[in-house]
């Protein structure tokens, strides 16, 4: 199913994605994840699934508040570092999501712009299909994507970050309907470059992958806080379907 070409098998297996995002923020994920679980009422001992969980910093989460984690991510090395964590709540394996699951469960988390990944809409649809299809009667799945329009608005063409004695210059652009990021590294005189990229999936567009599957949209956020998602001015799109 995988490519050469397939920008997030070499990029997200790389140790350099996860120096590039080290300072994302496990309070902002817990306090997510706090209002999220709560507002669904998912009741203590469901089955979840997190994918694409990277390192498992939500899943890790989710399992101390009681719940039956399973993170599932096409990385293996991320993965690999995951497993430290497993317990008898919570469980890690390699999975792309484009394949079906061998099991139902009561909630599907895809969390921090984790789809949208892939050229050909076929494969978002067989992505949510597989979601769909994982549930259990009456259960959510939750998809975070960024809100796109917002993004695009404040797209920063070029920058440079310099953390733990890496340089990365990165630079951003509108490409075949993809913000497209090109990240050039340089680590003590060794270079390397990858790209990352995410499609352009605005309310509308989503909305008519749900209808295509056949999912019911139930609630739509534009934020971690759960406010309402406003097109001009939320950060996020986060959304909540059965």
């Amino acid at each position: 199913m995988n490519t050469p070409t397939d920008w997030f098998v070499s990029w997200f297996d790389s140790p350099y994605y996860h120096i590039l995002y080290q300072h994302r923020n496990n309070d902002e994920a817990q306090f997510f994840m706090n209002n999220l679980t709560s507002f669904l009422e998912i009741p203590k001992g469901s089955e979840i699934i997190d994918i694409p969980c990277g390192k498992g910093r939500h899943s890790l989460y989710l399992s101390t508040l009681g719940f039956y984690v399973t993170g599932l991510d096409l990385s293996k090395n991320s993965i690999l570092s995951a497993k430290k964590f497993e317990n008898e709540q919570l469980v890690f394996d390699v999975h792309d999501m484009r394949i079906p699951f061998s099991k139902k469960y009561d909630a599907v988390f895809n969390l921090f712009t984790s789809f949208g990944y892939f050229d050909d809409d076929e494969d978002d649809l067989q992505v949510l299909t597989n979601f769909k299809n994982a549930l259990k009667p009456n259960s959510f799945t939750v998809i975070d994507f960024i809100n796109i329009g917002k993004a695009i608005e404040n797209l920063v063409a070029e920058e440079t970050k310099y953390i733990d004695g890496i340089y990365f210059h990165i630079t951003k652009k509108l490409e075949n309907g993809f913000i497209v990021k090109s990240i050039e590294i340089d680590d003590n005189g060794q270079k390397h470059h990858f790209f990352e990229k995410v499609k352009c999936i605005d309310f509308s567009k989503i909305n008519s992958y749900l209808n295509i599957v056949g999912f019911k949209l139930n609630h739509t956020f534009g934020n971690y806080n759960l406010e309402p998602f406003n097109v001009k001015t939320s950060d996020r799109l986060i959304l909540v379907v059965q």
